[in-house]
């Protein structure tokens, strides 16, 4: 093997950038030559891409987002769109795939893998941490950190004028981010999508710790689980106090990336150039028990993760 390409696909996330710096230089360290693919998949197809080298990825380590940049592709989900992709890996010599993304990322590059028999070898960097057989995704610490960071200083406001305060973050389908997020945050709720949850419980939990004495309450939702403007209204009808939301939004993808994502991203990067060296294909890397291994796609993408429901009974208790 003499040259590989790299592509982050799908939403992105903190980290990207110092698994690209990664993947770059452990190539190049051992000989070989790395092709950066702008905008995903978009940018496989339309050629959008050029040699990279180790000072291509300089002082980027602690940049947030992606300097390759990032798309969804909708052409690529196509076989003409395919293959028009694979007329470019002939055209500049390409062997092998490191695909950074989730989901989608990782269907694009095992589809792709079936039909022309490139390599392929998928990096997990997603917020949403929903990635199975990975214990983390690059960039869920961060985001996890940015959302706890809110509500240390929206528990200061909350303290200060005796309100409830509701923080909606990202989580469409799971409520990983919440959970972890409500839990560090010393949250007195957190709804999510994998648990039904029950308005007059909630509003009973909120009333007994005014009348004990608390000054204010924290509620996290998941955008999955509910609506947070409807939470904020719901509870204040029922409650009477005086109830203001939080929706953070994609403010959660960027800023600069935790240590703990930065040094996922360079060992799974790492990895991936590993893999492709040794002969693998349609893998993906991940961590488990602190060990980075590899792992079937397929087996990846025919999983669902779930939610440590442990987890999540401690952080009700806690809450007491």
């Amino acid at each position: 093997m003499q040259r590989i390409a790299l592509l982050t696909s799908g939403g992105d996330s903190p980290g990207m950038n110092a698994c690209i710096r990664a993947v770059v230089r452990k190539a190049v360290y051992h000989g070989l030559e790395v092709m950066g693919i702008k905008r995903g998949y978009n940018g496989f197809i339309e050629a959008d891409m050029a040699p990279m080298n180790t000072s291509s990825v300089s002082d980027i380590i602690q940049r947030g987002g992606t300097i390759l940049q990032t798309a969804r592709s909708d052409q690529f989900l196509t076989p003409e769109g395919r293959a028009k992709a694979y007329q470019n890996v002939k055209r500049f010599g390409i062997q092998g795939l490191v695909a950074v993304g989730g989901d989608g990322t990782f269907r694009g590059a095992r589809i792709f893998n079936r039909e022309y028999g490139l390599p392929v070898a998928g990096v997990p960097s997603t917020i949403d941490n929903d990635i199975p057989g990975t214990d983390r995704t690059i960039g869920f610490d961060t985001a996890v950190n940015t959302a706890v960071e809110a509500i240390n200083k929206i528990r200061d406001t909350a303290t200060s004028h005796e309100r409830t305060f509701i923080v909606q973050v990202m989580g469409k389908n799971n409520g990983f981010i919440a959970l972890e997020a409500g839990l560090a945050g010393g949250a007195e709720s957190i709804l999510i999508p994998e648990c039904p949850f029950d308005y007059n419980d909630i509003c009973e939990r909120l009333l007994k710790g005014y009348r004990r004495g608390k000054l204010h309450s924290i509620i996290v939702v998941a955008e999955g689980a509910a609506d947070g403007m409807e939470v904020g209204r719901k509870i204040k009808e029922c409650t009477e106090l005086e109830t203001k939301v939080i929706i953070l939004g994609h403010l959660q993808r960027g800023g600069a990336p935790s240590a703990a994502d930065r040094v996922l991203a360079s060992r799974m990067g790492s990895k991936a150039v590993e893999l492709l060296m040794a002969g693998e294909t349609r893998k993906m890397v991940s961590i488990k028990a602190g060990e980075i291994v590899s792992m079937d796609i397929d087996d990846a993408l025919s999983q669902v993760r779930s939610i440590d429901l442990d987890l999540y009974h401690l952080a009700g208790i806690l809450s007491i």
